[in-house]
């Protein structure tokens, strides 16, 4: 099967490490590793370890499967602000924000990460699964001297972790003043590279993008450095989700509008004078009118972890809502979970059960993040 799927520039390093390779998003990926050598001793491998050598030390991510572009010409800003609800042109050179595509319904067709390089040049990472629809959409709504420029021959890593600016220092002085959110074209030990001190883990960290032709390199390089472990698609999963960050597809898609999602803090200040985006009116009203539901964490019971999926009983015995991700949280030696429940169910602490295996297990409303974020400010 994994000769139908496309493959990242770090394919042959993730086997050469013992990964275990599944498919995603259309491309194969690492979803835990089976480590030997110098790597073995520090980090044993598997979802656990990897996960809290994370949380503790400095993990590596390949993330290349990841949509890159550009967004170039004079324009671009106001360009993209027709799609998304952030401030884009209030977004200062070397600056980065959290945004959101929506639909004309106020649905998310994705999110993504937009960074203002300065020039009319906006740098664009999107969603795997998504990116393909996301030019698309784009492109079909630029206006003329505005282009769209996908980076096929870029790769991206993510190094994230407590020790992660200590590391890349060491490659790249500058990277150590950084703030969060920040980006810029730095060389790291000689390759240049587009870096955003930024990630999805909750941790302080890096986003790098390399040309495709020198990921390799830039991996190993870092691998060598005594604090760094391969991170797969398995811990990422959990320490996104012990973060309280959404994945795309599973608690966030087109029928989930930015306030149900409790993604409200994403519509910039002054887009909630102009509502002038894809979608804006239905937004509005969400906002003006109050969800039906909205985006909680869950904390269960015992031991017991509650998937995607796994219906949410409120204390009338009604359905009230959906596990949307859940999982166990390895930092916390506790399952968690996050879904949408009722609105008037949304209090911390409110009882519901859930029912797993058709049994309804004890759980309550919790405040998310769940484990708390350690971003770099």
């Amino acid at each position: 099967m994994t000769d139908i799927l496309k493959t990242t520039p770090l394919d042959g390093l993730h086997r050469a490490l013992g990964a275990r390779m599944v498919p995603f998003a259309g491309y194969a990926m690492p979803v835990q590793y089976d480590l030997t050598g110098d790597l073995a001793a520090r980090c044993r491998g598997g979802v656990l370890a990897e996960h809290l050598h994370c949380r503790e030390k400095a993990g590596l991510f390949d993330v290349s499967h990841m949509g890159q572009a550009l967004l170039v010409g004079p324009g671009a800003a106001a360009a993209l602000e027709a799609l998304v609800p952030g401030d884009i042109a209030g977004l200062k050179p070397g600056r980065q924000r959290y945004t959101l595509l929506t639909d004309a319904a106020g649905g998310i067709l994705d999110d993504l990460m937009v960074a203002n390089l300065g020039d009319d040049y906006l740098a664009l990472v999107v969603n795997a699964s998504r990116k393909h629809d996301d030019y698309a959409h784009i492109a079909a709504a630029l206006p003329a001297g505005v282009r769209l420029a996908v980076q096929e021959d870029s790769a991206l890593l993510a190094l994230q972790g407590p020790l992660a600016a200590a590391v890349l220092a060491r490659l790249s002085p500058a990277v150590a003043d950084m703030a969060f959110m920040s980006i810029a074209a730095l060389p790291v030990a000689g390759i240049e590279c587009l870096i955003s001190r930024s990630g999805y883990t909750g941790e302080d960290g890096y986003e790098i993008s390399v040309p495709a032709r020198q990921a390799e390199d830039l991996a190993r390089l870092l691998l060598a450095e005594p604090e760094v472990a391969p991170v797969g698609l398995g811990a990422r999963d959990s320490l996104r989700l012990e973060a309280g960050l959404c994945l795309y597809g599973n608690d966030i898609d087109t029928t989930t509008n930015p306030v149900e999602a409790a993604l409200t803090w994403t519509i910039g200040k002054r887009r909630k004078t102009e509502w002038n985006f894809v979608g804006a009116a239905a937004v509005r009203a969400a906002l003006h009118d109050g969800p039906t539901r909205l985006r909680v964490g869950i904390r269960p019971d015992g031991r017991a972890p509650a998937r995607a999926g796994t219906e949410i009983v409120g204390p009338d015995g009604a359905v009230v809502g959906t596990i949307t991700s859940g999982g166990f949280g390895p930092s916390l030696n506790a399952p968690i979970a996050m879904g949408y429940v009722r609105r008037d169910l949304v209090g911390d602490g409110t009882a519901v059960s859930l029912m797993v295996r058709g049994k309804p297990l004890p759980a309550r409303i919790a405040p998310m993040p769940f484990v708390p974020h350690r971003y770099a400010r």
